[in-house]
């Protein structure tokens, strides 16, 4: 049992609900026993947080992320979406289970210096004979301590297929079917507090079979579980699915049984007035990447319409490789901005951004009703962001500080009452711990490549 906590003197942003500009949490077996403007309750036996000069916040929750790639970043800088993944292909190929719990626990540790207490990873590299990698990557997770939603990977379609990835990277229809149900049986988590759950996830419509796809939804449905992939992320792909199926990623998605309220795509990037009105419709959510389609060139999300259209819309910092240390809490400024830059300046407000990167992820993880606001009886997932110092001290609303201004120093970051980060340390795995296990994943796998 957790102990009793009291946070006060924090101006809190619930999220979905009141803002306190001086207010108090009370923290309980977990879970968020009590929040209000002035002083808390009187608690006894309980420990007090003095969070002046903080704002608080629901922890941020990432909607998509492949944490495998810290050990490629920087590499094919100037590709494009297709020639960054035909060449990054040949080095993760080479992938096993040492190198992944590698990459976990530098990324995780990464993610959660940015106030991230839930984060969903796609990962969909499986080479045969190296290792249990999903195991390793949720026994890395529980020890960095905040929540992990494993989306399961798989892709069936190599290049013999007309897929992009090598053929030797690929699995079959039925081994791909079989691992993620043993994925699920192992390691999903259904209960409200869990700190692990487990995704359906078959890469994309290039690189992944029309009977992958069709089969991956009937049994994450089956199983009860959620279902994810890459979506509409590029003009190129667009231009294959018209070429090869006659329709739009949307329209053969839709297709495939791939639109519902248990469906999460990430990127959205290319996307008609149509499409976003089926996802809409459809209840579908969208994990928006913004750093990472700018940084391929993919294009700008068009969040604002979805949002206008009554879409649910996450935050994802997508693969290190493709956004270099991208922070979640950083994609909320990216994403007002874009939007911004696309619709002008009432396309995205601050609360709307950090929305998005709580409540709205949230939602796209199906954990809506555990986290993502700060409400009683919500888990007790927590960010304590310092907008009292310098660069921050001059702006005088503390959620627009934490948005428009430079990156908010992160008092402490508590995942079910338990701390994660302190002071901008981490509290679990030490931060030089973590960094060294990325760097040691990067070697291994660069060398492994060079052999």
């Amino acid at each position: 049992m957790s102990e009793t906590l009291v946070i006060e003197g924090a101006h809190i942003a619930t999220v979905g609900g009141a803002e306190y500009a001086d207010g108090h949490i009370v923290v309980a077996d977990g879970r968020i026993a009590a929040v209000g403007p002035g002083p808390a309750p009187r608690t006894p036996g309980a420990r007090r947080i003095d969070a002046d000069g903080c704002l608080a916040t629901p922890g941020l929750v990432n909607t998509h992320n492949h944490l495998y790639q810290w050990a490629t970043q920087g590499l094919f800088a100037d590709g494009t979406l297709f020639e960054w993944l035909t060449g990054s292909y040949e080095i993760w190929n080479r992938l096993d289970a040492q190198v992944v719990s590698g990459t976990t626990t530098a990324g995780l540790g990464w993610l959660a210096l940015s106030g991230c207490s839930t984060a969903s990873d796609h990962h969909y590299i499986f080479p045969s004979g190296r290792g249990d990698i999903a195991a390793a990557e949720v026994e890395a997770a529980r020890a960095v301590g905040i929540r992990l939603d494993l989306a399961r990977g798989s892709m069936d379609r190599g290049r013999g297929q007309g897929g992009l990835p090598p053929d030797g990277v690929v699995e079959t229809l039925e081994g791909a079917l079989a691992a993620t149900e043993a994925a699920i049986d192992a390691h999903h988590d259904a209960s409200p507090e869990s700190m692990t759950r487990v995704a359906v996830a078959p890469c994309s419509p290039f690189s992944v079979s029309r009977d992958l796809m069709t089969e991956a939804a009937r049994l994450a449905r089956a199983k009860g579980v959620r279902l994810h992939t890459h979506l509409a992320e590029t003009v190129d792909e667009e231009e294959q699915c018209l070429a090869e199926f006659g329709c739009t990623p949307v329209e053969y998605a839709e297709k495939l049984g791939w639109l519902g309220s248990d469906v999460w795509f990430a990127h959205a990037v290319h996307l008609s007035d149509a499409a976003i009105a089926r996802i809409a419709a459809t209840g579908t959510g969208i994990a928006h990447c913004p750093s990472s389609n700018a940084r391929l060139g993919a294009g700008i999300c068009r969040v604002t319409e979805l949002l206008e259209a009554g879409a649910n819309v996450g935050l994802g910092v997508d693969g290190p490789a493709s956004s270099e240390l991208t922070s979640l809490s950083g994609e909320m400024r990216q994403a007002l901005l874009m939007a911004r830059a696309r619709k002008g300046p009432q396309a995205l407000t601050a609360r709307r951004a950090l929305e998005m990167a709580t409540l709205g992820g949230a939602r796209c993880l199906g954990r809506e009703e555990e986290l993502g606001s700060l409400e009683v009886g919500r888990l007790a997932d927590i960010a304590l962001w310092r907008v009292d110092g310098y660069g921050h001290d001059v702006i005088d609303d503390p959620v627009v500080s934490l948005v428009f201004g430079p990156a908010a120093p992160l008092e402490r970051l508590l995942v079910g009452g338990a701390t994660v980060v302190e002071r901008g340390e981490l509290r679990t795995v030490p931060a030089d711990a973590a960094a060294r296990a990325g760097r040691a994943a990067h070697r291994t796998l660069l060398k492994e490549v060079t052999r």
